[in-house]
């Protein structure tokens, strides 16, 4: 076996973006790559029994994929390869591999040496799973670093959500800090919970120290000119701790030409800054002369505005611009992709995941057949209830099994199904596998052609695995003809439906895994488009990515961070 090294670039050159001119080279290989997969990125796992997408890999790859064990399927993204695969295949796996940026953390230390990381305390961390705190801590600490080095007192907290940076800064760094999201509901949040922990922090404190709470500013924040004069008004009103603004977004904000030398220097600071926010950011940054520094980390590019007339959120860099490479929202979703996560996967948590696709390709199929009206019309049929209906099949699945009382898989009728307050199922090929009670096992005697109660089952019998999958996808099928509003589909019909489809369930995983390998490959090249972005501002900008986050703990875990170069510069090691 053998595995392509991020960023290493082929025939031994390393790629690497600290100049624009590099930076430039690493995105057109990426597009020239991303350009001969076109089909593959592009395509809808919906449609994969429907448009018979397996056929449009190599069939030497497929055949091989489909022996594989799951695990290596799972470390394929990866840039892992096995010696007796395909030749071309291994060049596919490689190369993409090769192209992308390197993901693995690395201590703030090692980018700022002035940086300092404080671990949060239990009152500051209330309310934070084990994600957030990790990310908080790093990203605070690289905040303050760069706010200290570049002489500002203030950070402005973009997206701040329930104010988890915001109150890191304010009270482990002594930092200003002005929060701005989009809900006032998460304001008042922030709010309530400052004071408290002000409460805390004060308690504990010998000295007589003033602790100030981050001020909140409630904006829909939909242009960076709203953003920056939402920034700059909040600046000039020190009249109190809280400030709780509601702009309207749709009326005209005009840009503010003339510097005003009352307000402070500010490092504009995002933690998972929603789809053009994080972009709107960047365009502040260059534009506002108060805006001495930028870290931000984003995340969801599905939501990133594209091909439209005025400042898009792709692409922004000029370079980027003319090379007239269009991604779309579907491989802009695929760019959310995580190797870490793949290969973290158990082999149970894979095999339902490639069932869900299977399930939600054959539920396509009833649509066209029963329903093409509805199914002309792309539908969505949620996401919710995963958690849920994964507890109810795992509990039901192990008290059978254990009882070995198989015959006995009883199951709602559609009357009870459709009054379940979850009522939806994943559809995304990001989502985990949900799951979903088993259903009548008339459905399971015909599919195995004897009735189920007569056999011995055991964990691993196939006779089970194969009318659990149909009882599966009865119920997913049920449900998602419920919430589309559609009638009923007679369970004859479904068993022939999935009969049909049945023997090529066995390429959804080889597929969506070589699918899944581009998703990296995506995210860099928006990332460095948002870094080439900030480097064609010339000389006075200095600009870098930082894989500030463990990724499997983390997979956006990139930190786009910059500052201007007045006075003395701020040089990493």
């Amino acid at each position: 076996a053998m595995a392509a090294s991020p960023a290493s670039g082929g025939r031994g050159r390393a790629r690497s973006c600290e100049t624009a001119e590099q930076t430039r080279e690493w995105m057109e290989a990426i597009a020239s790559f991303l350009g001969r997969h076109r089909p593959l990125l592009e395509a809808h796992v919906v449609n994969f029994f429907k448009d018979r997408l397996w056929e449009m890999v190599d069939a030497d790859w497929m055949e091989c994929l489909r022996r594989e064990p799951v695990e290596s399927l799972l470390m394929l993204p990866s840039g892992c390869v096995q010696d007796h695969w395909p030749s071309s295949l291994q060049e596919f796996i490689l190369t993409a591999r090769s192209l992308v940026l390197p993901r693995e953390q690395k201590s703030p230390q090692s980018f700022l040496p002035n940086s300092r990381v404080a671990s949060i305390g239990t009152v500051l961390a209330q309310g934070m799973n084990s994600k957030k705190k990790h990310e908080i801590e790093a990203l605070s600490g690289i905040v303050d670093a760069i706010a200290r080095s570049r002489g500002a007192k203030t950070v402005v907290d973009v997206g701040s959500g329930q104010g988890y940076l915001a109150q890191a800064l304010s009270f482990e760094y002594q930092l200003a800090v002005i929060a701005i999201d989009a809900s006032s509901h998460h304001a008042s949040v922030t709010n309530t919970r400052a004071e408290r922990i002000k409460k805390h922090y004060a308690a504990k404190c010998v000295e007589k120290q003033q602790f100030k709470v981050p001020r909140t500013v409630t904006c829909h924040v939909l242009s960076s000119d709203t953003l920056a004069a939402v920034t700059l008004d909040a600046c000039q009103d020190d009249h109190g701790e809280h400030i709780t603004e509601t702009n309207n977004c749709n009326q005209s904000i005009p840009q503010i030409e003339q510097p005003n030398h009352s307000i402070p220097q500010l490092v504009l600071a995002g933690l998972h800054a929603c789809g053009d926010l994080s972009v709107n950011m960047l365009r502040v940054f260059v534009s506002c002369e108060q805006v001495q520094a930028l870290v931000s980390v984003g995340c969801c590019y599905n939501l990133l505005s594209e091909d439209t007339d005025t400042c898009p959120g792709f692409p922004i860099s000029k370079a980027a611009k003319s090379s007239k490479l269009v991604l779309g929202k579907s491989i802009r979703d695929l760019a959310c992709q995580s190797a870490e996560r793949w290969r973290n996967l158990t082999k149970e948590m894979a095999l339902q995941n490639f069932d869900i696709h299977a399930f939600r390709a054959a539920f396509q199929m009833v649509l066209e057949k029963y329903f093409p009206e509805v199914s002309r019309l792309s539908p969505s049929i949620g996401r919710q209830g995963k958690a849920l209906r994964r507890q109810r099949l795992r509990k039901v699945m192990e008290s059978h099994l254990a009882m070995g009382k198989a015959d006995d898989l009883s199951y709602p009728n559609c009357k009870e199904q459709n009054m379940n307050t979850d009522g939806s199922l994943p559809t995304e090929p990001t989502a985990p596998k949900g799951a979903v009670e088993c259903c009548s096992n008339e459905l399971c005697t015909a599919v195995v052609g004897s009735s189920i109660s007569r056999v011995n089952v055991g964990p691993s019998d196939t006779n089970l695995d194969e009318c659990c999958k149909l009882t599966l996808f009865k119920d997913f099928t049920i449900s998602g003809l419920g919430r589309l509003g559609c009638g009923f589909v007679e369970d004859v019909n479904l068993l022939e439906i999935w009969k049909d489809v049945q023997h090529f369930t066995e390429f959804i995983g080889p597929f969506w895994c070589l699918r899944a390998a581009l998703g990296p490959l995506v995210e860099t090249y928006i990332l460095l488009d948002r870094l080439l972005f900030l480097q064609e501002q010339g000389s006075a900008v200095e600009a870098s990515l930082f894989p500030l986050f463990d990724p499997a703990m983390s997979p956006r875990n990139m930190a786009l961070v910059a500052w201007k170069l007045t006075g003395d510069p701020l040089e990493p090691s």
